[in-house]
This record gives C-alpha cells, structure tokens and sequence, in this order.
C-alpha cells in the first residue's frame, strides 16, 4: 500500500461561499433569539479541539426540536449555503470548522431522552443529550450504555463519527449500538432509518450510512440505541511494566486468549506524569495498564487472575485493584483527562491528536516503531490506547507558533498513519476523518471507493451544502 508523498493537509483550505443577508434575515425571523450572529457566539462554534484556525461560520441557530433544524436546513437549501452541525465541539480532527463557510446548527437544547424500553434494551434520545446524562437518567432501570470515548460528547455527534472508546474491545462501537436514527437531509426532509428491533433485512442499512458520515448526508436528530444490564462485579486494576513493549505484548495475549476484559488502556510514562501532575495522582511513572473486569463476582475474579498471570510473565508489577465506584471513577476520570493534562503540561501549546487502529496481532510493531520517532524527534508527546482493540492515540504538544514544530508534528502523524495502513489497518480507529485525515482516506480506501462515496455525497446533497469538505473534497 503507497503512503502519500506529502504530509497531509498542514493547512486546511479554506474557500468561503458567500452567505447573503436575505438568509440570516429569514434565520432571524423564523428563530429571533435562537439565530446569533454575535462574534463570540460564532467563534465558539468555529473551533473544536484540533489545532486548525479557520473563520467562524456566519450564524449560529440554536435548535430546539427536529423542525427547527429542518426549516433550518431548508433555508439554508434555498440559499446554497453550508450547514454544519454542532454538539458540544470536542471533535479532534477539524469535523466542525466552517472552511466553506456557512451556519452553524447548535443540537445542544435537543437534550431530551424520549423514550426508555428496558424490556428491550433500547433508548431513544435527541441528539443533544451527552452520554452521561442518558447513564445518569436511566441509572434506576439497571442499564447503561457503554460507549465512552472521554470527553462527554453528545450522542448524535458520537453517532456521526462512529465513536467508540474505552469500552469498545468488549462492547464495540457506535456502529455496533446504534439501531435506528431520525435525521434531517439536505432538503430540509426528515426521515427515519432503522426500528428497534435487533434485526433487519429491509433494503438498504441507512443507519450504517449515516453512522460515521460525519455530517455530511444529513443532520441526525434523534438515535435509538442499545442498553446494556449493568454487570454484577465491576474490577479495575492498574498494573505497571518496565517498558511499553511489555505492556502491549501482555495485551496481546489477553485478547488471543479470549479473556472477555471490558477495557484495557495503555498510558505511556510521559502521560503518567502529566496525569499525575493535573489530578494529584502518585502513580508509578513507568508505562502502565488501566484495565477494568465485568461480569459476575465468580467471572471477574477469573478474568483478573488470568491478566495478572499473564502480566506477570512480562513483567507486570504493583497490582492495585480498585473495587469501589469511587476509587474507579477516580481512575478514569485521570485518564480522561489525560489530553487536558498534557495541554498543561507544556502552557500555551496545541496539539495535534491522531490515532491510528491496527490488528491485535500487529499493535506492537506498529506503537513501537511510533514511538522511536516520537522520542527522537523533541517533540513533547503523550501516548494513551485502548489496546484491547489495537486502537492507540499521539498527542504531539507544538507551539502555535512555531511552523518547524508543526511541520516536524505532521511528519510524525504521516509516519505513523503510513505504517498503521502498511500493517493492514486503518488511518483512523475512532476520531473520524474530519480534514486531517482526507489523503489517508484515498491511500486506505483506494481512488475507486472515494468516488463512490462521492457520487453518494452527490446523489443526497447536491447543492454540497452539509458540512462540506469533510472527508473528501468534491
């Protein structure tokens, strides 16, 4: 497979369309206080959490129910103007930016979970409310939904860039949890895809498509998802290894021998020491394993006594075990911060957030070989993966304003994502394609592909007005 020959998209392009005043006077009739057009309000919009600087859209309308967004859109039709939709802007990869301009639709008052089934293990909710806030709300029926990919992203975002996360190596991804959407398309129609039965063979899955579409098809508004009985016993461990080699070959034995582990991140020594730094932690500063068991008391103990077996042969040291909800919480709740950690470690930096996701089989070939750059080129980095999966993630901490750095930070993310894809894997394992990764898609998924998915794009937006140039360029 032929890695591309330049580093990839150091700059985005940016080629405004032209936003007439006849729009965002109809936005402000039909919305009035739901229609911004104040400057913080669009630069609050205009930025997620990738390093690119791009100019905020032209107008933000807040939503409040699926109508809104789909007049909204409508309008927007009517004008050839783009439309960008915005859950709470932790996106990694530039998936928000207004790089052709446009309005942004804020779905963050779309908050509403609109329907429990616990008989069934489904739920529907708009697509504003956050993942914490569905566990928070249906804590009483015994269920939880297991998707966390750190930051409390909401559900339609985390169903746009089929997010995954921490428990993915055990309970998959939005791919495998969603089962049915309500989304606005580009003409302003609403329509539905999927039921909530577990199956379906009745034509086309347009679930599937728009999960992972990343805005570009339509607006999702509502999602019916999958609940999972929250287990008997909950176990984590951290376990830490005298190099990062051992720890990702103990992964790898892990998962060849079927031990069904909810989650298991790695966290590098550098991040140890950033996390230890932001939340007051002593953890040891060695390369080190979060891992967490779930199932029944008798099911837990086996699965943790297997990984401390194997842990052991690779030098795995210092089991601590933490069994109560507080001591997890805290747990995760470092690693959760482990980017804002690093972002303080090295004041006034940015970084630029990749990942990449290989087969289990070659995840150390991959990490290692990654690492060895990162550590020659002095840039400050921090390494974390949920490995169970062969899904890892660099944070390259540069000064803005320096363009070696910058440069020197995309040529390691090239290497890197090069390698990812020569291994057999793919250019991004959970933040999406955004404007980061648009050359990596074509080498992955080969010219003929991409145009597929173009003509696609082509066939449901034809004005090429839904978060356009995401993805792919038309």
């Amino acid at each position: 497979m032929n890695a591309p020959t330049a580093v990839s998209h150091l700059v985005p392009e940016f080629h405004p369309r032209p936003v007439p005043q006849a729009l965002i006077d109809a936005l402000q009739s039909r919305f009035g206080a739901q229609c911004s057009t104040a400057a913080a309000v669009r630069e609050q919009h205009g930025r997620d959490e990738s390093s690119f600087e791009v100019p905020p859209p032209a107008a933000v309308v807040f939503a409040e129910k699926t109508q809104d967004v789909a007049d909204a859109v409508a309008l927007a039709a009517q004008y050839e103007v783009p439309v960008i939709p915005f859950g709470v802007g932790s996106s990694l990869e530039g998936h928000l930016l207004a790089v052709q301009g446009g309005i942004s639709i804020d779905l963050g008052r779309m908050n509403k979970v609109l329907s429990i089934n616990p008989e069934d293990l489904t739920v529907t909710v708009q697509a504003g409310v956050t993942r914490k806030q569905l566990n928070d709300e249906i804590r009483s029926t015994g269920l939880f939904f297991p998707i966390d990919p750190g930051a409390d992203a909401t559900l339609g975002g985390m169903s746009a860039t089929r997010a995954s996360g921490t428990n993915a190596v055990r309970y998959g991804t939005m791919r495998e949890n969603v089962l049915g959407l309500e989304v606005v398309t580009a003409s302003g129609e609403v329509i539905r895809t999927g039921t909530r039965a577990k199956k379906s063979s009745a034509g086309y899955d347009l679930t599937r498509l728009m999960v992972g579409s990343e805005g570009t098809l339509g607006v999702i508004t509502e999602i019916t998802l999958r609940l999972y009985p929250i287990p008997e016993a909950i176990s984590a461990a951290i376990c830490s290894f005298p190099s990062i080699e051992a720890a990702v070959r103990t992964v790898i034995q892990v998962i060849q021998l079927g031990v069904p582990i909810a989650r298991v991140e790695l966290i590098d020594h550098h991040t140890v020491r950033m996390v230890n730094a932001h939340s007051k932690l002593g953890l040891r500063e060695e390369p080190m394993l979060l891992m967490e068991f779930h199932g029944s008391p008798a099911g837990v103990k086996e699965q943790a006594e297997t990984v401390q077996e194997i842990a052991n042969e690779f030098g795995g040291n210092a089991f601590e075990w933490a069994t109560t909800p507080e001591e997890r919480t805290r747990l995760w709740t470092a690693r959760h911060n482990a980017y804002f950690a690093a972002i303080q470690s090295r004041p006034g930096c940015r970084a630029i957030s990749t990942d990449t996701c290989v087969p289990i089989s070659r995840l150390a070939d991959c990490l290692l070989d990654s690492v060895k750059e990162a550590d020659g080129s002095g840039i400050p980095y921090f390494l974390v993966g949920h490995v169970g999966d062969g899904n890892f993630h660099f944070g390259y901490l540069l000064d803005p304003n320096d363009p070696r750095e910058r440069e020197v930070a995309e040529d390691l993310n090239h290497k890197l994502v090069s390698r990812a894809l020569n291994l057999g894997g793919t250019c991004t394992g959970e933040h999406g394609v955004g404007l980061h990764k648009m050359d990596f898609l074509v080498t992955e998924a080969g010219t003929g592909a991409v145009e597929m998915m173009r003509t696609i794009k082509r066939a449901l937006d034809p004005k090429n007005i839904m978060n356009p140039g995401k993805i792919f360029s038309l």
